[in-house]
């Protein structure tokens, strides 16, 4: 978390989709970025980012490496409410790694996805209450590493030919409940299809890969180049000004 008063802020929820580990270190991270724009990686971005556009925001980044829906409502929440801060902003990313948790198991996985539903829809009533109305909230949607093949042997994982359409029903609920709640939806899963298998091995390594059309490492994390784009789904969510591309 940056800033120590209280006030006004954007506050960034959920999982590693937000969060600075795997880009390359603070401030490198996709809602980092949303935050305040790294002008040396993304010229084209100069400007435009909450600094710019909303400066009496402070940032808050209460999303974790490894949250899920329990962690989201247990920890993250009860933890913002109790900062005394005020979100003017929120984007939440999240319901991947608690399918993960079902990997392989479709019949399990979907129960997961129920229950992301039910969750999701909790957390965006709590955020209700301590937001002014009116105020945005951003839910992101899971992306595919497979690039929609659901060849998941080809990265070392056991296969699982329902990834595919497990993630399309877990996407498509997080957009129903989104909408449900008047939350806007950043499409981060249609702008990473084909910067995953289709584009390299999205298990590599390395946080900043020659290749900037490569947006995954570990698999599953968004690199540098991953968490531009987050931020671009974010920004396009919000709608600020045009996305420069």
């Amino acid at each position: 978390m940056t800033g120590a008063a209280a006030g006004a802020a954007y506050v960034a929820l959920g999982d590693s989709i937000s969060i600075d580990e795997y880009a390359g270190g603070p401030g490198r991270g996709g809602a980092a970025l949303l935050a305040r724009n790294r002008d040396d990686d993304f010229p084209a971005w100069r400007g435009r980012d909450l600094a710019g556009t909303r400066p009496d925001l402070d940032f808050r980044l209460l999303a974790t490496d490894g949250g899920t829906t329990r962690s989201l409502l247990d920890g993250q929440l009860p933890r913002l409410a109790a900062s005394g801060v005020v979100p003017e902003v929120v984007t939440l990313t999240i319901g991947g790694n608690d399918v993960l948790a079902a990997f392989g198991d479709t019949r399990e996985a979907l129960r997961v996805v129920a229950l992301v539903r039910v969750r999701v829809a909790e957390a965006l009533d709590r955020l209700a209450e301590l937001m002014p109305a009116g105020r945005p909230v951003v839910v992101g949607t899971v992306y595919d590493p497979s690039d929609g093949t659901a060849a998941t042997e080809r990265v070392g994982l056991p296969p699982w030919p329902d990834l595919v359409p497990v993630l399309a029903e877990l996407n498509a609920g997080l957009r129903e409940v989104a909408a449900g709640r008047g939350a806007r939806v950043a499409d981060i899963h249609g702008r990473f299809l084909g910067h995953g298998l289709r584009r390299g091995d999205p298990g590599q390594g390395d946080a900043r890969p020659a290749d900037r059309d490569l947006w995954y490492c570990h698999l599953i994390e968004p690199n540098a180049w991953g968490a531009d784009a987050v931020r671009a789904a974010f920004w396009a969510a919000l709608a600020v000004s045009p996305d420069p591309g």
